[in-house]
C-alpha cells in the first residue's frame, strides 16, 4: 500500500473544508459591501453553521473582521490578505526589472502597459504603467482574467511545455465580446500557432467590446516562458500601423525583460520582424 506521501496529486481527494474556506474568502473579497453571515452563507451555498465557523476562524487569524450594528454582524476581509499577496508578488515578481522601460513604452504608445503571469488557468496582472488622461482601463495589479481571453495569457500559453498546455485546454472560457470566436481546443491551438509564427499575441474585442490588447512573452534563465508584457487600448487604436507599433514595442520590452531575467539569447524564440 502506498504511503500518503507517495500518493500522486491526481489521486488525492480534495478537502471540502479547505474548498469551503477558500470560497468564503473569495466571496468576501469579491463583494462590493460587507456581508451578514446569512448573506454570506447564501452567496456561497455553504450551511450557516459551517460558514460561521469559517468566518470566526478567519477573524481569529486576522483575515476577516466584522462591524456590529445592533444584533447584526457585517463581515469584510482585512488587508492581511493583501500582505500575503504582496509577499508572494515580491518573490515571483519580474516586473521590477523593467519599470522605466514600461513607463517609456506607455508614454510612446499612449496606452497602458502591463506585465502578466500565469496562475493556474488565469492571468494575473502583476504590474502596470498607466497613461495620463481621463479615460483609464479597468486593468490593475492583482486583476485576474481567463488565460485564453487575453493577449497576455495567449502569449504565455503559446510557449508552455505541451504537458502544461494540455492541462489548461479543458479550462478554456468562451468570450463575451462581439468578436468572440470558437472556444474549442482545436481553435485555440490554431490561435497559438499564429502567436508562435509572429512572436506576439492579439486579442481584439473577444473578451470585452471596444477593447483590444497586444502582448509578447518573456523567458527566464532556464529559457522557460515566465510571463508576458502587453498593451491595452481601444480596439480602434490598435489596428493597422498602431498595432504594428504596439507589437514592436512589446517584443522589444519582452526581450529586455528576458535578458534581465538571465535568459540566454540563444534560448529566445525567433520573433517576426515588425516593419
Amino acid at each position: 500500500m502506498a504511503m500518503p506521501e507517495q500518493v500522486g496529486a491526481a489521486d488525492r481527494a480534495p478537502s471540502p473544508a479547505v474548498d469551503r474556506a477558500l470560497t468564503v474568502i473569495e466571496r468576501l473579497v469579491a463583494a462590493d459591501e460587507e456581508l451578514t453571515l446569512t448573506a454570506l452563507a447564501k452567496a456561497t451555498d455553504i450551511p450557516l453553521a459551517t460558514c460561521a465557523s469559517i468566518v470566526y476562524t478567519l477573524e481569529r487569524r486576522g483575515y476577516a473582521a466584522r462591524r456590529v450594528v445592533g444584533r447584526s454582524h457585517f463581515w469584510h476581509p482585512t488587508l492581511r490578505l493583501y500582505g500575503l499577496a504582496s509577499q508572494l508578488v515580491r518573490k515571483v515578481d519580474p516586473s521590477s526589472v523593467a519599470q522605466p522601460e514600461m513607463r517609456a513604452l506607455a508614454d510612446e504608445l499612449e496606452m497602458p502597459v502591463h506585465i502578466g503571469v500565469l496562475d493556474g488557468a488565469s492571468v494575473v496582472y502583476v504590474a502596470k504603467a498607466a497613461t495620463a488622461g481621463f479615460i483609464q482601463f479597468d486593468t490593475y495589479p492583482g486583476k485576474v482574467s481567463p488565460f485564453n481571453l487575453t493577449a497576455l495569457g495567449r502569449a504565455i500559453a503559446a510557449y508552455l511545455p505541451e504537458g502544461e498546455l494540455e492541462a489548461l485546454l479543458p479550462r478554456l472560457v468562451p468570450g463575451r465580446g462581439p468578436a468572440a470566436g470558437d472556444s474549442s481546443e482545436a481553435a485555440f491551438r490554431k490561435l497559438l500557432d499564429d502567436v508562435r509564427s509572429r512572436g506576439y499575441a492579439v486579442e481584439d474585442e473577444e473578451e470585452q467590446a471596444e477593447v483590444a490588447c497586444v502582448a509578447a512573452p518573456f523567458f527566464d534563465a532556464q529559457g522557460q516562458v515566465a510571463g508576458s508584457v502587453g498593451v491595452t487600448g481601444f480596439a480602434r487604436d490598435l489596428r493597422g500601423k498602431r498595432r504594428k507599433s504596439a507589437a514592436a514595442g512589446v517584443l522589444r520590452l519582452a526581450a529586455e525583460v528576458s535578458r534581465r531575467l538571465g535568459c540566454p539569447s540563444g534560448a529566445l524564440p525567433a520573433m517576426k520582424l515588425i516593419s
